[in-house]
């Protein structure tokens, strides 16, 4: 297999993060420390290596730093100082906007202006959609005496657009997956044998991983906090996403439930499990209580800041809803959706986001290819 050097590999990987990687020395350090490190799985030593050597390839077939969960010790012990743990995080946040062909990720993570038109124009779609609508109908769905939402947004218009938009960033995450896949699956001219009923197989494992984040607990007991934070996280988004997308006609509504409906019980779970969840990550960033929020990107405080911010307005339109105050509901609604609107489009599919997504899926493909070295082997006698 021929193999293209790039000698310059190591400074366009420096703009999404980690400014000084050539401090390693490829000692081993990092990888005698790391849980996670074994059964084939050599890194960050590595990874690290195919990226000062230049080998965009092997980087590109490499799911290593998606099987690194920063845990920090390698960066704590590392005798050069060289924070492999970052140079990881780094190397994420390139393969994400390698895996986007339409270089929206790669925009995003390294031009600051790219990022914040990106954010201000998402945003005031939702604002603009809303306030043609009102226009062009004259005001008289914007009621004042009374909380009327459904009047203000009616559910079935913003139910299609939540749908519409739903689609088209599934089919980003869906291409951009694809991507990844091919990318890790795909190595050159070494052998690859599978049969289709394994791609259904390892399904399991790809489900398993995405609903219980079960890796992170192999950093160790020190690690089982941020687990569990990463845990809420993922519940409580999941939790809303299926009440947005698959149930707003039963989650916006005028209608008051008692305390204990289902309705309420998991809009008020997953708003208190997000709320918790990023909180503690802006809070962990801004002390940097530990390795992990040390070096944080200004990328690394969108996420968390999107969803503390419509976990925040979402149960104040709530609060406003049942205080009667229709201003104050109406407001909130708009600043609500217009976050969540920007959130999306500057996340899923090409920002931190993302990880929810290929740190599952690259266990995944791992299985794939331990399973065609297995059917290999047998076939070869060894």
């Amino acid at each position: 297999m021929s193999t293209i050097v790039d000698p310059n590999l190591h400074r366009e990987i420096a703009q999404f993060g980690c400014a000084d990687m050539t401090q390693c020395i490829n000692c081993g350090n990092c990888t005698a420390v790391c849980s996670l490190s074994g059964n084939g799985e050599v890194f960050p030593r590595k990874t690290i290596r195919y990226m000062q050597l230049g080998l965009k390839d092997r980087l590109m077939e490499s799911p290593e730093p998606w099987l690194c969960y920063y845990c920090g010790e390698c960066s704590d012990t590392c005798p050069q100082q060289a924070n492999p743990g970052e140079i990881m995080m780094t190397l994420r946040r390139w393969l994400t906007a390698q895996y986007d062909r339409g270089g929206k990720s790669a925009r995003l993570y390294t031009s600051r202006k790219s990022m914040w038109i990106t954010i201000v124009v998402s945003a005031l779609i939702p604002l603009v959609l809303l306030s043609v609508f009102h226009i062009a109908t004259g005001f008289k769905y914007i009621t004042t005496d009374h909380v009327a939402i459904n009047s203000f947004a009616p559910v079935a218009w913003v139910w299609a657009a939540v749908l519409i938009h739903f689609a088209a960033l599934g089919w980003r995450v869906a291409s951009n997956a694809t991507c990844m896949s091919r990318s890790i699956l795909g190595a050159g001219d070494r052998r690859l044998r599978l049969r289709p009923s394994d791609y259904i197989k390892e399904l399991g494992s790809l489900v398993f991983h995405y609903g219980t984040q079960k890796r992170w607990l192999d950093c160790g007991k020190d690690h089982y906090l941020q687990w569990g934070t990463h845990l809420l996280l993922v519940s409580g988004y999941l939790i809303m996403l299926t009440l947005v997308v698959g149930l707003l006609g039963w989650f916006q509504t005028d209608n008051i439930y008692p305390l204990y409906h289902p309705q309420r019980l998991l809009g008020y779970y997953a708003t208190v499990a997000l709320i918790y969840a990023s909180l503690a990550m802006l809070i962990g960033r801004a002390r940097k209580s530990s390795t992990l929020y040390k070096y944080s990107q200004e990328s690394d405080w969108l996420f968390p800041s999107f969803i503390l911010i419509g976990a925040i307005t979402g149960i104040l339109v709530n609060v406003f809803r049942y205080a009667g105050w229709p201003w104050p509901t109406y407001a909130i609604y708009v600043i609500h959706i217009m976050a969540m609107t920007a959130m999306l489009d500057s996340e899923v599919g090409i920002g931190k986001w993302s990880h929810m997504i290929y740190r599952p899926l690259a266990i995944y493909l791992v299985n794939l290819k331990k399973r065609s070295a297995r059917y290999i082997a047998n076939a070869d006698g060894v």
